[in-house]
């Protein structure tokens, strides 16, 4: 008799994941670069919206404007973060963990709200601008157009630059720098010579993090650009304009900006690739105290960087205090609670969509990471690294493209899925699920494969072995990035602009709604609650990691 086939949970697990990258995001990408080579006249096949794109220097020059944007975020990151990093990890700060906590959050609101605070205060009729004019009779640059554009981003993503880089700092071995010292390499010279190549592996992780996150950014372009235009302001209005619409030219357009995103994750995986190295420290490096000068400047450098990273969010808060006129559109003298009795009365679905879709989006964010971590680490084959790869590739996806893929693909008798709160779920799974699905994978591939044996040989199966004993040693590592994709999940909006119907409205929706109808105290309230909901998931882990550091 033959023996009956053995019931292999995960290999069924791989393939029904596999199944859901291949409908959720090869299809609708697949979708968008079809769209892209049709006529919308014909229906014949054409290259016409590729050669407009680049024969017409308007349309082509979003595209310059996006690089120039990314490489000079990159360059301002870098230079911000990584002494940051240093400093912390190097030498005695007081209110260490204030301090991480508090340069976590100045980056864990949405850009566009950063940009919106930011006029507030830099724009024609800002704050600052209108002080310095008065008092000082010194006209200063305003916030509109690229220097704008680069001041939000930049003190946006730094925090990114610091996580990655400090994760890395802190596994260099004390004897290597010990060593350096003892061949009369020190201070900044062992710094460049020593402590960055050691880093260099994160640090190019953290500069594609920071070029994606910048080159992809809608929010901020569309809010402050005037006229400096970038690719995914460009394909929002050819898809939803409301002078007209293209949407035949946006999707050309997104396949261009997936290529060019691709070309750079490409380079620097092959620079990670070439410069990488394991390094993990038996002897972790003793912080020091630095002499008083220097001492006073880490801590002026440290806390007066957060300081002006974190001003728009603590200005927006003040705003949202203000007495607005009963349409919320001008603020007044005094302080009262108008503009929050009119998010909690009238705006409760808001909060109540952020809640439910972003929760759905996360609880399944953390089971799929878990199970493509499992599979990724523990199971190899060619099927597994199949769904590696795949896990990568939203790295590489503008949310815009995201959201336009998802309404060509699922705007059909078939599976009808647009204007459902459904399909922001899904693409937010698809966008922020590889931030769980890598750090799940750093813990899993410390743990021992031994410890999985050991638990099967005594009876355990795989299963059992998976729920009882190695998700709870990954959990510190599951939990970082959940809080992590939770961020920025609460704080997406280029994707949801175009899937959000009325019923599936979220807060950064709202926040930006507000802005653009100039009801100020409802749009400061809004970003006020959406950055109590980041403080609150900052505490929680706080509360819940053993060291209560978030490092990459």
């Amino acid at each position: 008799m033959k023996k009956k086939a053995k019931f292999d949970f995960w290999v069924i697990a791989s393939l029904i994941i596999l199944a859901l990258y291949l409908l959720f995001m090869v299809y609708p990408l697949l979708k968008i670069v079809g769209q892209s080579v049709i006529d919308e006249g014909t229906g014949r096949l054409t290259l016409k919206h590729f050669i407009k794109f680049f024969s017409q220097p308007y349309y082509f020059r979003t595209l310059t404007n996006s690089f120039k944007v990314a490489l000079c975020t990159c360059g301002i990151s870098l230079v911000l973060g990584i002494p940051l990093a240093y400093f912390y990890n190097m030498y005695e700060v007081k209110g260490r963990k204030f301090l991480q906590m508090l340069i976590i959050l100045s980056s864990m609101s949405a850009p566009f709200i950063g940009a919106y605070a930011w006029v507030n205060l830099l724009g024609r009729a800002g704050v600052i601008t209108k002080f310095f004019k008065s008092a000082f009779g010194i006209i200063i640059p305003n916030i509109y157009g690229f220097n704008g554009i680069l001041l939000v981003l930049s003190l946006k993503l730094f925090p990114l630059v610091f996580m990655y880089v400090s994760g890395a700092m802190k596994n260099v071995d004390k004897s290597l720098l010990e060593a350096s010292a003892n061949m009369g390499v020190s201070g900044v010279k062992r710094f460049f010579s020593v402590v960055i190549p050691l880093c260099m592996p994160s640090i190019l992780a953290a500069t594609l993090m920071v070029f994606m996150r910048a080159i992809a950014d809608f929010g901020t372009p569309l809010m402050i650009g005037e006229g400096y235009t970038t690719f995914p302001v460009i394909i929002y209005n050819e898809y939803v304009g409301e002078v007209g619409t293209n949407h035949n030219f946006a999707a050309a357009i997104s396949v261009v900006a997936i290529l060019i995103t691709l070309v750079f994750f490409l380079v620097q995986r092959y620079l990670t690739k070439k410069n990488s190295f394991s390094m993990s420290a038996m002897n972790h490096v003793e912080r020091k105290k630095a002499k008083p000068l220097a001492n006073f400047l880490i801590h002026l450098y440290g806390y007066g960087l957060v300081a002006v990273a974190l001003l728009p969010q603590l200005y927006l808060v003040y705003l949202s205090f203000r007495k607005t006129n009963p349409s919320g559109e001008v603020f007044k003298e005094g302080f009262s609670l108008q503009s929050y009795q009119h998010v909690f009365n009238r705006m409760g679905n808001t909060i109540w969509n952020t809640i439910r879709i972003c929760g759905l989006a996360l609880v399944l964010i953390i089971v799929l990471a878990i199970l493509i971590s499992y599979l990724t680490v523990r199971r190899r084959n060619f099927l597994n690294a199949t769904i590696d790869t795949l896990s990568m590739v939203p790295y590489v996806i503008p949310g815009a493209v995201v959201g336009i893929s998802m309404i060509l693909a699922f705007n059909n008798p078939y599976l009808p899925l647009v204007g459902t709160a459904a399909i922001m779920v899904i693409a937010m799974c698809v966008r922020r699920i590889p931030y769980t699905i890598r750090s799940s994978v750093a813990i899993l591939s410390q743990i021992p494969l031994s410890i999985d044996e050991a638990a099967e040989s005594l009876g355990a199966g795989k299963l059992k072995t998976l729920v009882r004993i190695t998700i709870p040693m990954m959990f510190n590592g599951i939990f970082a990035g959940a809080i992590m994709s939770w961020v920025t999940l609460i704080t997406e909006l280029s994707s949801s602009m175009l899937l959000y119907s009325f019923r599936t409205q979220t807060l950064n929706i709202a926040v930006y709604k507000a802005v653009a109808n100039a009801t100020d105290g409802r749009a400061c309230a809004l970003a006020t609650v959406v950055s109590i909901f980041t403080v609150i998931s900052l505490l929680l882990f706080n509360r819940v990691s053993k060291d209560g550091e978030i490092m990459m």
